[in-house]
């Protein structure tokens, strides 16, 4: 059985939690992001704050007549039509002193909704039951689908964290708690993310519980809302658009930071459509990070704020057939049938649980090298390091005239910075497992077998037509191979131990797990041993996670024995 190394709490004591603690001063939170936010949002709308507000009740009302949830409350209707008789009767048409103050009212009521929807909270009665629960549920479910028997539902012995791999400096994240604020940033590829994150820094990690982001959606379903709503979980309506909703989200995130509330957040906003790892990521909650961080310095605290990227590796992620149809359809390139997302509802979730846990591959959780808010390396002690490994003091990265000042051009460049070097940490900090590499040489050999042909003429082949020699998928591998161990000594990229198999269990390895529980398997063994796949869009999905990495360049494709055999 597999040992995993489990640390022990860094806070014992769940009250001292910063989580808890901003539950337990809930009110005064809200009261705190309704002054921020008001006042900075008139700051920037002194001049069209009605002409703001009235955009933000036409979006409003149109949310609420074409997309309406069960989660919505009940006054949603009538609160926003008793605003608009307001503004209309005391504002619209007018340019006095009677005008603002009524347009300024009627933006503190609509903050103070949307900061009051916000806002969760975090009791440790149901904390405690919810990791007994989900512990005991996982565990249950795990040991009955390996075993494929009820029998096996209670005599199961494998744990949940056996099957996650934690790689990185755990120790450097641990020590940062006592020197700040810890973000940490994951890739997002399934719809299980969330879960096994959570879970591994609670279980093995030792980590306090971290304020992190809900969807409203979620909470249409009753024991998730309760859950969520006593977790620390804020809500999350990605229905609202509108500016002043957006700046209420970011208040929140950036004063939480600023209390010392740990925060994890998915900085490519949502799962990654074609299954590469993220490059494009959104600033918004990214930019509450660098806004809490110069806050922190101008009110001279001596703590700071840390990012930690982290890489969340599967050999099987279950939406793959769904998520890589919408990524083709978004391309525009062609027509494709849209496919059903797999997990939104409540059945259709346990059944992914289910499937997720009969497999018997691991999954494997990255930890990266913590960060300051500019990018820059940290230690343990939270110190700050320039590229040339000199110490820096932030500090004097938020100044200008002799004191810390705010200056929203400076730091959305700062922010910006943050974001491509988080995502280049996303590379680095990867973990190739067996089935990427694989599906990543086979789709090449693919290619390289039809030069004509672009990305979507390539996803039209009959994947019926192709057979894939073993030999000849050993030899692409293997040149592959030997340039990962290149990299891995270079620090460029990180492998799981697989990767070091002989090329030939490598192989047997990677296809065995490459979507294991797909209906089409994108690579399988015939009798003969030769690898065909049965969906290439599907391996394209797996094959997109090494792209970056440009591995093709490694092999002689002149090689007679690289060859990919067509069935007339």
């Amino acid at each position: 059985m597999k040992q995993v190394k489990t640390y022990p709490r860094v806070i014992e004591n769940v009250e001292d939690w910063p989580i808890y603690r901003l539950s337990e001063d809930r009110a005064d939170f809200i009261r705190e992001i309704d002054e921020y936010t008001f006042k900075r949002f008139v700051d920037q709308h002194r001049g069209d704050l009605s002409d703001v507000i009235v955009k933000t009740i036409y979006q409003e009302r149109i949310r609420i007549k074409e997309d309406p949830w069960k989660v919505d409350p009940p006054n949603d209707r009538s609160f926003w039509n008793r605003v608009s008789k307001k503004l209309i009767k005391k504002s619209l048409d007018r340019d006095d002193e009677e005008a603002q103050a009524a347009a300024e009212d009627i933006l503190k009521k609509i903050i103070h909704r949307y900061s009051e929807e916000i806002v969760g909270t975090f009791q440790i009665p149901t904390h405690r039951f919810a990791v007994r629960f989900l512990t005991v549920l996982f565990n249950r479910l795990f040991n009955a689908a390996a075993m494929k028997s009820i029998r096996g539902l209670w005599r199961g012995r494998r744990q949940l964290y056996e099957r996650l791999n934690v790689v990185g400096d755990v120790d450097t994240v641990r020590e940062l708690f006592q020197h700040g604020t810890v973000v940490v940033v994951p890739t997002h590829f399934s719809n299980l993310d969330s879960i096994l994150v959570g879970y591994a820094m609670d279980q093995i990690m030792g980590l306090p519980s971290f304020s992190y982001g809900a969807g409203l959606n979620l909470y249409n379903f009753g024991p998730a809302a309760y859950f969520m709503n006593r977790l620390g979980a804020y809500r999350v309506d990605r229905r609202k658009k509108n500016a002043i909703y957006l700046e209420t989200l970011k208040a929140m995130s950036n004063l939480s930071i600023q209390r010392g509330v740990n925060s994890l957040f998915f900085p490519g906003g949502t799962r990654s459509r074609s299954g590469a790892l993220e490059t494009d990521l959104k600033m918004g909650l990214l930019g509450t990070a660098v806004q809490a961080q110069r806050a922190m310095c101008a009110q001279d605290k001596d703590k700071k704020v840390f990012v930690v990227p982290m890489v969340i590796g599967y050999h099987f992620v279950l939406e793959a057939p769904f998520l890589i149809e919408q990524y083709l359809r978004y391309t525009g390139k062609e027509n494709y049938i849209r496919l059903k997302d797999q997990g939104k509802s409540v059945r259709s979730w346990f059944r992914f649980v289910w499937r997720f846990l009969s497999t018997t591959s691991d999954i494997t959780l990255s930890v990266g090298r913590p960060m300051d808010v500019l990018g820059n390396f940290v230690d343990a002690s939270g110190r700050s390091f320039d590229r040339y490994g000199h110490e820096i003091d932030i500090r004097d990265y938020f100044m200008s005239r002799g004191a810390v000042n705010e200056d929203r051009q400076r730091e959305e460049e700062y922010t910006k910075l943050l974001a491509e070097r988080i995502a280049s940490r996303y590379h680095v900090e990867n973990v190739v497992l067996s089935s990427h590499l694989i599906a990543f040489a086979v789709f090449k050999m693919l290619i390289h077998d039809n030069p004509k042909l672009d990305i979507y003429g390539i996803l039209r082949l009959p994947h019926d037509d192709y057979i894939f020699p073993s030999r000849a998928v050993e030899e692409v591998v293997e040149q592959m191979q030997v340039r990962l161990f290149q990299m891995e000594q270079q620090g460029k990229i990180k492998l799981s131990p697989q990767i070091h198999l002989p090329v030939a269990e490598l192989v047997k390895d990677g296809v065995k797990n490459l979507g294991s529980m797909h209906r089409e398997r994108p690579l399988s063994f015939t009798k003969e041993g030769a690898i065909i796949s049965s969906n290439f869009r599907v391996l394209y999905y797996y094959h997109n996670r090494l792209e970056h990495y440009q591995l093709e360049k490694a092999v002689h494709w002149k090689s007679e024995e690289i060859e990919v055999l067509k069935i007339d």
